[in-house]
């Protein structure tokens, strides 16, 4: 009874450090410069998007003004705005994410509760740049 309980337990402990294993320099280096390739094509696509929603809202106030509607200006104007501020915000999270990518890879380099306690700071460190987007949107 006890034998099989250690063997359960020493399983465990097998499959937990295995999962905290530190992986080559060669191996972090390459997963890194992936993630860093991907996180610049998020950002430049979070860009494209920010530009061209603002692209958009900046023909509706121009309508706007063409058809001379004081109100229809100021309501396409605040519109205009709020695109601007949410394609910001998707930029830093985009930007956030890119760079939380590249750390817990990093951390990838690092074992057993370092490697934790590294991954756990870059999801911290990405909870408080998307909450700060949020915050200044």
């Amino acid at each position: 009874m006890h034998l099989k309980a250690l063997c359960a337990l020493a399983v465990a402990a097998f499959v937990m450090t295995a999962c905290n294993k530190a992986e080559t320099p060669a191996e972090v280096a390459r997963d890194v410069e992936k993630a860093r390739a991907e996180g610049q094509r998020d950002v430049a696509d979070a860009r494209a998007d920010a530009q061209e929603a603002a692209a958009d809202a900046d023909k509706q106030v121009a309508d706007a003004i063409a058809d001379h509607d004081d109100d229809d200006v100021a309501k396409q104007a605040h519109d205009a705005n709020e695109a601007f501020d949410q394609g910001k915000s998707k930029i830093v999270i985009a930007q956030a994410e890119a760079d939380h990518k590249v750390a817990v890879e990093k951390c990838d380099a690092l074992a057993g509760s370092a490697q934790k306690d590294c991954k756990d700071n870059a999801d911290r460190a990405l909870d408080q740049a998307k909450q700060t987007a949020k915050t200044n949107q």
